[in-house]
């Protein structure tokens, strides 16, 4: 999305409105807001977290700045309504200015207890939109470390700061990230919160055919899901330490599942290795689950990481994990028990960590078993559920559950 932000349109509006369950209190009405319905660890979080909100005594809309993207098909039968504000231009436009109005008097109008917003543009709409509407809840987030994003850089990151302090609290998915937000932004500590991710461990333990998806692939595959629109997931460390894993075992191939403009790029890297055969690049894929029970190493070599969502889909289909050594990343992965750390962009520690697990098949299903032990242990979503249940709780409680 371009740096300006949000244009008006009609919102458009699908599907019926959940009617919720009993539950330790009163059915409450809540708005998300997301970017998109695309695939991304952020959207993938929003969307599964809606979906099982309902059960636990709620009433959900979930609002988009775009509604386009494969996700939206987890939310047919949930329940959840779906709604789109489409954006043309800035805030500080009179398009920006309609939006804005209009989602404030939708939100006043529907009389919502929480508004939760999800990524950066959320944040900025839908915090501004709350609290002109008087909305008694309201969350905002940071997931992830974005520092390389325009907006959290020079006075735009003022702006988002002064926009975040005057809500309610600060969801981060990881203690890297709310450490951050401390150090860098100067937050108090009091206004922030933790919740880390959760994974639908099920979907990921699942078996699929291997032949199908990778025909004529008899050696290990590697796999590495993560978008492609810079070089923050690692792909060019991993390219570059291919040569000596291949060298060793040449039947490897590695696969990257994942989309976006830097991937002519990486393409052409591996063209310059001579290592096309060794490469598949998958593009976006909708079937990321069946795709990692084919595979034998789930590798995440980023130069920066909130809680990466791949780790924990790496561990749930049982995958031993090798991941640099940043942010969340190493809050879930535990050296010689789930996986092995290496420095960030370090192409030589990287292919010696994988060459370590290609020479020890009993260490990968060792390790692949503890983490999906780990996950299944501390990561579920019933636990998301609950724990966003108590912060809606405790955000309530502290505003007397009263519309401002």
């Amino acid at each position: 999305m371009k740096n300006d932000l949000l244009a008006v349109a009609e919102p458009t509006v699908s599907g019926p409105v959940a009617t919720g369950t009993s539950h330790a209190h009163a059915v409450r009405k809540v708005f998300h807001l997301v970017d998109s319905l695309n695939v991304g660890g952020t959207e993938t979080q929003a969307v599964e977290l809606v979906r099982r909100l309902p059960a636990a005594g709620y009433r959900v809309t979930l609002g988009c700045l775009k509604m386009e993207g494969p996700l939206q098909e987890r939310l047919v039968g949930s329940g959840v309504d779906l709604m789109e504000f489409h954006p043309k231009g800035g805030l500080d436009t009179p398009a920006g200015a309609a939006l804005l109005a209009r989602l404030s008097l939708f939100l006043r109008r529907e009389r919502f207890d929480v508004m939760h917003a999800h990524d950066l543009w959320s944040n900025l709409l839908g915090v501004t939109a709350a609290l002109l509407a008087g909305v008694p809840g309201i969350v905002s987030s940071r997931r992830g470390d974005l520092a390389g994003f325009s907006w959290y850089q020079g006075s735009r990151r003022g702006w988002l700061r002064r926009v975040q302090s005057l809500g309610g609290l600060i969801l981060t998915n990881s203690t890297a990230a709310r450490d951050a937000l401390i150090r860098e932004d100067r937050f108090d500590a009091a206004k922030l919160r933790i919740i880390v991710n959760g994974v639908d461990t099920e979907r990921f333990q699942r078996k699929s055919d291997r032949s199908r998806l990778f025909p004529g692939v008899n050696g290990k595959v590697i796999v590495v899901v993560g978008n492609m629109h810079s070089d923050v997931k690692g792909h060019p460390w991993l390219i570059d330490a291919a040569p000596a894993i291949v060298r060793e075992f040449p039947d490897t191939r590695f696969v990257f599942a994942g989309d976006g403009i830097a991937r002519p790029q990486f393409e052409r890297q591996v063209a310059e290795l001579k290592l096309e055969a060794n490469f598949l690049f998958l593009g976006l894929r909708s079937d990321i689950p069946e795709i990692l029970s084919s595979a034998d190493i789930g590798v995440l070599p980023s130069r920066s990481e909130g809680m990466p969502n791949a780790i924990l889909e790496y561990m749930s289909a049982g995958l031993p994990v090798v991941a640099s050594a940043v942010g969340g990343s190493c809050e879930l992965v535990e050296e010689g028990i789930t996986g092995h750390l290496v420095p960030p962009e370090n192409s030589e520690a990287l292919a010696s960590a994988v060459l370590g697990l290609l020479r020890d098949p009993g260490a990968m299903r060792r390790l692949g078993q503890n983490g999906r032990d780990m996950v299944e242990r501390k990561f579920s979503f019933t636990r998301l559920v609950r724990e966003v249940d108590e912060l809606y709780s405790e955000l309530l409680s502290s505003r007397g559950g009263k519309r401002r």
